[in-house]
């Protein structure tokens, strides 16, 4: 028999009792709809999850914190300095790895205007090496990256970026502190509600970095003129310091401090960092490369991505209980299947004794029912996930269908509103193209599997047995 023979028989064979056959795929669309549909909810929570995080920070990113007492292999106490900066560089699927500096201990000012009217406080200086800023994922809104390489002690002129609101981090000095126009700040406005602008702008005006140590004629200052080479894009979950700092090179940061200490006769042991952050190419290797830097003696460390496990697997849990009862489903479609296919046995059991006294072979019989079976499941796997897909939509524009008829729905309280947290996504069901595929490819084994017990059963029957049945 040719394999297109036994699939015009198959199909003719279904259609004889088209109410049973609808009967047993309305379990397998019933079945196939729910295990779609509850997969697809654990996917749109798992990426609004991944949406929150990255709100509130680098997902690829892992901070190494200083301070303890991290012992290497020899027994010694390591340090977070620069060394261990190159060790986290050498390590597998790590980018990038750089420290963001202060000048905390510093005495000075950044100054600007005549006579350097307008003045910031070093608080408001960042250093972070350059190398690393493109490869940690920093943008530019204008400009470039500062230059590469090591500092010039000689150097009279440092190159900086600005944020968006380093301008109003400068105040006029010659105000009193208690005058309210000492200070201007983003979002000021005037008595007409136009915009203040800052005392500084940082294209346009000279600004001088200096340190001073002593007092009178004890004193001593060194300065260096800040270039603008470029404005940074402002990203909070990278650093607050985006936004209004001055962002020196780290090489160039570390040489003013020895500038310093040196002036005010100062040693400095402390060459360790108290945190440093260290980018990993991609998501999946962040446990690994986190695991790497423990190896290293380097144990207290955070990122995003700890936080992001313990989310994923209230979100396994979750699916894992709403893949139960959709697999109940699937299993009650399966004994359908089986019930249906041994009535029609039943039925046909005259056709098939003629089918084996004419000689046709019992894999062709087999292949048949296994045929009808398969395609009573892919049928209903294809219908199942185009019901899935509305039912997504549906989901998915709840709130703009039901203002069309002049409702509303709070969708933060939908199915504990782990979905929603934050705020972050109004998407509750995502059905990407390989769990359809997979719903089909799932249903129609089913079908297939549950076909197996009747297919064997039939090609048991005996011919001159099956020619005498009514």
């Amino acid at each position: 028999m040719k394999i297109s023979d036994e699939i015009v028989l198959s199909a003719r064979n279904l259609t004889r009792r088209k109410g049973r056959t609808a009967l047993t795929l309305i379990g397998v669309v019933i079945g196939t709809c729910m295990v779609v549909l509850m997969i697809s909810l654990g996917i749109a929570q798992s990426q609004a999850n991944d949406e929150m995080l990255q709100s509130w920070g680098d997902l690829t990113q892992i901070q190494v914190y200083g301070g303890g007492r991290s012992m290497g292999a020899d027994g010694k106490v390591l340090k977070l300095d620069d060394k261990a900066i190159e060790s986290f560089k050498k390590l597998d699927h790590v980018v990038a790895s750089t420290a963001y500096v202060s000048a905390y201990s510093l005495q000075g000012s950044v100054t600007a205007g005549t006579n350097d009217r307008y003045v910031m406080d070093l608080s408001n200086l960042t250093g972070v090496d350059p190398t690393a800023l493109e490869p940690m994922g920093f943008k530019l809104d204008s400009g470039r990256w500062p230059d590469t390489g090591p500092a010039n002690k000689r150097a009279t002129k440092l190159q900086v970026l600005v944020g968006d609101y380093t301008g109003y981090n400068f105040y006029d000095s010659r105000k009193s502190e208690s005058s309210p126009n000492r200070y201007r700040w983003q979002g000021m406005t005037d008595s007409q509600g136009n915009q203040v602008e800052p005392f500084v702008n940082v294209d346009k005006d000279k600004m001088t970095l200096t340190i001073k140590t002593g007092e009178g004629s004890t004193e001593k200052t060194q300065t260096w003129e800040l270039e603008v080479v470029g404005h940074i894009q402002q990203d909070a979950s990278k650093g607050w310091w985006t936004q209004s700092n001055i962002i020196l090179r780290t090489q160039d940061l570390k040489m003013i401090e020895d500038a310093y200490y040196k002036m005010a006769k100062i040693t400095n042991n402390n060459t360790s960092y108290d945190q440093v952050y260290v980018k990993v190419d991609d998501l999946k290797n962040v446990a690994d490369v986190e695991k790497a830097i423990h190896d290293l003696g380097f144990e207290n460390t955070y990122s995003m991505n700890q936080q992001r496990e313990e989310m994923q697997k209230q979100v396994v849990r979750s699916q894992m209980i709403f893949g139960g009862v959709a697999a109940v489903s699937l299993l009650v479609a399966a004994i359908n299947i089986i019930n249906t296919m041994t009535m029609a046995i039943y039925e046909r059991t005259r056709e098939i004794g003629v089918m084996k006294v004419l000689g046709c072979e019992l894999g062709n019989i087999r292949t048949m029912f296994l045929m009808e079976s398969s395609c009573i499941g892919f049928l209903g796997g294809v219908i199942g996930v185009a019901i899935s897909l509305l039912v997504s939509f549906i989901l998915n524009h709840l709130s703009l269908i039901l203002s069309v008829f002049g409702q509303s729905i709070d969708l933060s309280g939908l199915l504990g509103g782990g979905m929603y947290m934050g705020g972050m996504s109004s998407t509750i069901s995502v059905i990407p193209p390989w769990l359809m595929l997979a719903a089909l490819v799932f249903a129609t084994l089913v079908g297939l599997v549950s076909g197996i017990l009747p297919a064997n059963n039939a090609v048991k029957i005996s011919a001159l047995e099956a020619i005498r049945h009514d």
